[in-house]
């Protein structure tokens, strides 16, 4: 479970950035969002190799 919890604490660390471009505009938060994204993103990858890796040893 501390992986899921690794994407939770990523997700709800862009929340203010979300909100910070959406409803006000600010490109730099945007910047910020990418990055988080794309960190979330590697995390899935590493996340989805794991499972692979252990369900194909059992």
């Amino acid at each position: 479970m501390g992986r899921f919890n690794q994407v939770q604490e990523l997700v709800n660390s862009l929340e203010a950035d979300f909100e910070k471009f959406y409803e006000k505009g600010n490109n730099a938060a945007g910047t910020r969002i990418r990055k988080g994204m794309q960190a979330l993103k590697n995390l899935a990858q590493e996340i989805r190799v794991e499972v692979q890796n252990m369900k194909n040893s059992k």
